[in-house]
């Protein structure tokens, strides 16, 4: 079956499937062999969920582990959400001396010791950090390495980052997203261009080219994105772990209780609410970055999205969830642009609707999105724009519909821009390459285009 075709649910029951490869990955951390298991989460499927249960388990074996985070933000809901699960498992939150190094609501746990010092720490199940913070971390003053590790976002790490840590523990589980969004600069990082450990490339990358026996597993269900959208972001981004949606095509609905007034904004919010997919195309015209009526477009769509009433419905209960500010996000590729939508926003009145760009919107989860596509009224298909982890992380937050604000012409500018980077002895290649999700994504909006002219 093709990755792009709709699952039949008499074939493929994807709570199944995840439970299966779930247990694969489990049996492999605590049984196997290997020092090291990866793990491939496409948007929505439950990495969290994975790491929390593979710490827990871990735990109740009887051995001690250290989790390994990229931000302070992935950390603490790392801990919140194990003393949710277990509320009396003995946890270890390690953090910098920073002021506000970490979310006071953990000091409310009981059975969560906070310091800034490993040695304070010892002893408890799980202590959970950043990569920056373990780092620090002598493994010389350890008692005994850790005998777990569990490195979350694994592919938000950079090689060196887990060169620095790799001396505190036995065995590792790596989990992460690989379409999304490095956090990191590449900039200037060709002197390392096929070296055996090139800082900028990714710990899993890296861990992969010296240990190609490791154990690989996917999961293979999003459960975050509906049966509109799957199919589309694992075949432009996923093609060779593609996934599937936990839902099927109806289970989700988006209705509002105003009717449209014939407007742009309006239409391209019916042609979302029906198909999960909705471009609203402005005239082709080159424009500054702030292109002031492509932002106030976005504006204006979401302020139609609050004012029409609507209203989602889910596999998560009968009952309608008002579609409220703060279940909608604005995705755009830089800040300013971003600063520019929530002044315009703020005038008409919007408040709590999150406004950010690609890199703050990952990992975060919304009942629709807004995206200002990153090619808009550009005379140019930079290195930059053509990120693909920057289109995946904007076209992949939603549950419901993914509203995309774009001038005319992408397509002919891609066309005009061919990829152009050269190619570099040594150094994996990344695919699919921007210029062909761009296209992908392009032809399957065009679908779903509403041409307006403000």
């Amino acid at each position: 079956m093709s990755p792009t075709a709709p699952f039949d649910r008499a074939s493929f029951d994807p709570g199944a499937a995840a439970d299966r490869a779930t247990d694969a990955i489990l049996h492999d951390t605590l049984h196997g062999a290997h020092r090291g298991v990866v793990v491939d989460s496409p948007p929505g499927a439950g990495k969290s969920t994975l790491v929390v249960r593979a710490a827990r388990e871990l735990a109740a074996a009887g051995r001690p582990l250290m989790v390994i985070a990229q931000t302070n933000a992935q950390v603490d809901d790392l801990v919140l959400r194990l003393a949710e699960k277990d509320p009396e498992l003995p946890v270890g939150r390690l953090h910098s001396s920073d002021p506000d190094a970490y979310d006071k609501a953990l000091d409310d746990l009981p059975f969560v010791r906070t310091s800034t010092k490993a040695a304070d720490l010892a002893g408890l199940d799980v202590v959970v950090s950043t990569a920056a913070k373990w780092a620090h971390v002598e493994a010389s003053k350890l008692d005994a390495p850790w005998q777990h590790a569990i490195v979350d976002e694994a592919y938000q790490m950079r090689s060196d980052a887990l060169l620095a840590v790799a001396g505190l523990f036995e065995r590792a589980l790596f989990v992460g997203d690989p379409g999304q969004l490095d956090p990191f600069s590449i900039v200037g990082a060709e002197q390392w261009a096929g070296l055996a450990y090139d800082p900028s490339a990714s710990a899993v990358t890296t861990l992969l080219a010296h240990n190609p026996e490791l154990p690989q597993h996917r999961l293979p269900v999003s459960w975050r994105l509906p049966a509109s959208a799957a199919p589309l972001v694992s075949a432009a981004f996923y093609p060779y772990t593609p996934f599937r949606s936990g839902t099927d095509h109806g289970d989700r609905k988006l209705n509002f209780g105003v009717p449209s007034d014939g407007s742009g904004p309006d239409r391209v919010i019916d042609e979302a609410a029906e198909s999960g997919w909705g471009l609203l195309e402005l005239p082709a015209r080159n424009t500054p970055r702030t292109d002031p009526e492509a932002v106030r477009a976005v504006a204006q769509v979401v302020r139609r999205l609050l004012d029409r009433g609507g209203a989602a419905t889910s596999e998560r209960g009968p009952d309608p969830t008002p579609l409220t500010a703060d279940r909608i996000a604005v995705g755009t590729a830089h800040r300013d642009q971003a600063a520019a939508v929530r002044a315009i926003l703020a005038d008409m009145g919007v408040r709590d609707v999150t406004v950010d760009t690609a890199n703050r919107l990952q990992g975060r989860e919304f009942d629709v999105t807004v995206v200002l596509h990153p090619l808009s009224g550009r005379p140019d298909a930079t290195a930059f724009h053509l990120e693909t982890g920057r289109l995946c992380v904007l076209a992949s937050r939603h549950r419901h519909a993914c509203i995309v604000i774009c001038r005319a012409g992408v397509s002919e500018l891609l066309d005009d821009h061919p990829s152009t980077e050269p190619v570099q002895l040594g150094v994996t290649v990344k695919f699919p390459d921007g210029w062909e999700a761009n296209h992908a994504v392009l032809a399957r909006l065009a679908e779903h285009r509403v041409a307006w002219r403000p």
